[in-house]
């Protein structure tokens, strides 16, 4: 992806936002199954890297979010405070707690997908960047790529949400980080699994979106899609999928949703919808040939749904700025 539209003002305010947030204990939004009395510790005891910014997968792409900035832009300000609250976060210690956590019963589960694609980001981040803060990662970043592996071969069927379980969107996440660090197996797994749950499908007929999407189902899907299928082939697979795109029945796919309450939790990811949706209305315009009639139709959704989602990114209140920025920040800069 291209980066176009930003200043330094506001790629500085976003990596203040993340840093805060990946330092902040409280809210924090607990999902834990709790045996017994002794199991209610704060979360920052079970997870002493990434207990802040509400939950554990906020606080992962949050803490990419900061990376990614840092390496595009070094000198922002704020960059050294960023950089020393990274590395008070980031240590073999805390990393070897979270690691742990992982390999228990609850490991094998617990944030699948969505937190264990944007942990193996992270890693890609910081590996492809050379970064000291790689090291210390990769205990938890090896587990969590075993237990990627293990559920992928496992996993009959995908998940078609919109939100958090998007199997589509980890797996795109997942294929982008592997191939960034030259993780052939990874790769090759996460390929094999789109196409075996996606390859067919086609007349496309799902409802969207519901009110607490923050993905499209059919674009995550599609998305996905372009990067496993040679060009040709995408473009005979996506004309099957959504065929009659220029028609009003896909009007709500190609305008953006109206968000009434950006500050309510779940009026919030109508506003993630609008970021995701614009860079994947981007990348499918990028994958279609020059002059193919979706092409003209991509570019406009993408340049109207870029527009909505940037309106909302600041100033409304911690339960959108905990994790808005990191899809504003993908749109424009990608990852590794």
């Amino acid at each position: 992806m291209v980066e176009t539209g930003w200043d330094d003002g506001t790629a500085a305010r976003l990596l203040a936002t993340a840093v805060d947030n990946v330092q902040r204990n409280y809210p924090v939004h607990w999902t834990h199954v709790i045996p017994d009395d002794a199991a209610l510790v704060p979360q920052r005891v079970l997870h002493p890297v990434f207990a802040g910014s509400l939950d554990w997968h906020s606080c992962v792409h949050q803490a990419w979010l900061a990376v990614r900035l840092l390496r595009l832009r070094p000198d922002l300000p704020g960059a050294d405070a960023a950089r020393a609250a990274l590395e008070a976060l980031i240590t073999p210690e805390g990393c070897e707690v979270e690691a742990e956590f992982f390999r228990g019963p609850q490991g094998g589960y617990w944030e699948r997908p969505y937190g264990w694609a944007w942990l193996l980001v992270l890693d890609a981040e910081l590996r492809t960047w050379g970064s000291p803060l790689a090291a210390p990662l990769r205990p938890l970043a090896e587990v969590l790529r075993e237990r990627f592996l293990a559920w992928l071969g496992s996993a009959r069927l995908p998940v078609r949400t919109g939100t958090h379980g998007n199997t589509a969107f980890a797996l795109g996440l997942v294929l982008d980080a592997a191939r960034a660090v030259g993780d052939e197996e990874l790769a090759a797994a996460c390929a094999a699994a789109a196409l075996r749950w996606h390859r067919e499908d086609v007349g496309y007929g799902g409802f969207e979106p519901s009110a607490g999407d923050f993905l499209s189902p059919a674009l995550t899907e599609a998305d996905l899609v372009r990067r496993v299928l040679p060009p040709a082939e995408f473009t005979r697979w996506f004309e099957a999928f959504l065929p009659a795109l220029e028609e009003a029945r896909w009007k709500v796919l190609r305008e953006p949703v109206p968000v009434d309450q950006p500050d309510d939790p779940y009026g919030s990811h109508l506003v993630g919808l609008a970021l995701s949706r614009a860079w994947q209305w981007q990348a499918i315009a990028a994958a279609l040939p020059a002059g193919h009639r979706y092409a003209e139709l991509a570019a406009v959704a993408a340049g109207a749904h870029r527009e909505a989602g940037w309106r909302y990114v600041f100033g409304h209140g911690y339960f959108a700025e905990h994790w808005l920025g990191t899809f504003a920040a993908y749109l424009h800069l990608g990852a590794c």
